[in-house]
């Protein structure tokens, strides 16, 4: 992989100390049959790999705690229990700053250059993510495919997540507990979501590219 092997150390820090054993034999064969380098094959042959797959990770546009704005005195945050398909999303206490709290705990999301919702921080998301069917459908969690689709999401100005795919916003209901879709009202408190960290940039970007 040539020079393109730092951008897999950069991603998965603990490889770096793996070794790779002695590829001498495979760097003079190539060189005595003049193959192309790594470089010529990213650039001719999967010229198009950065766009699905970009070496280094872009700017997150949003992340951390999802945080229910209508109940944020009181704390209630964005939960899955089971980081698996299938399993919904519900509101819960939220639980920052507890000291026996981890990055692994499924109260932190991203909203990533897929413009997808995944369950984990910026650089250690797992590999569901937010999914919905249609109006009044739960929100749950599904393998991540990239597709958009089902997957698309879209973080408004007025604190909505909004799915164009449905047409719908996440609604929630606090005394339930339950997270699902429901027709978009900008009046509504219970559509309206604040992220614990956000990147205004990266936001505008993803909004202005839908109009």
């Amino acid at each position: 992989m040539d020079e393109y092997a730092e951008y897999i150390y950069q991603r998965r820090p603990e490889y770096r100390h793996l070794s790779a054993g002695d590829v001498t034999a495979q760097k003079e064969l190539r060189n005595k049959l003049n193959c192309k380098n790594f470089k010529w094959f990213m650039n001719e042959v999967a010229w198009d790999l950065p766009k699905h797959y970009p070496p280094v990770e872009p700017p997150a546009a949003a992340w951390g705690e999802v945080q229910f704005v209508r109940n944020m005195a009181s704390g209630l945050c964005m939960e899955s229990k089971h980081f698996v398909s299938g399993s919904p999303i519900r509101l819960e206490n939220c639980v920052k700053g507890r000291v026996d709290v981890s990055w692994s705990h499924g109260q932190v999301f991203t909203f990533g250059w897929r413009e997808d919702i995944r369950v984990g921080d910026p650089m250690h998301t797992k590999k569901v993510c937010f999914d919905a069917i249609s109006h009044h459908s739960p929100v749950t969690l599904y393998d991540c495919h990239g597709m958009r689709g089902n997957q698309l999401w879209r973080y408004r100005k007025d604190k909505s997540l909004y799915h164009p795919i449905s047409n719908s916003c996440v609604d929630s209901n606090a005394n339930e507990r339950r997270v699902f879709m429901n027709l978009c009202d900008p009046s509504s408190p219970s559509q309206q979501w604040q992220f614990e960290r956000t990147n205004t940039t990266v936001l505008e970007n993803f909004n202005r590219a839908t109009h």
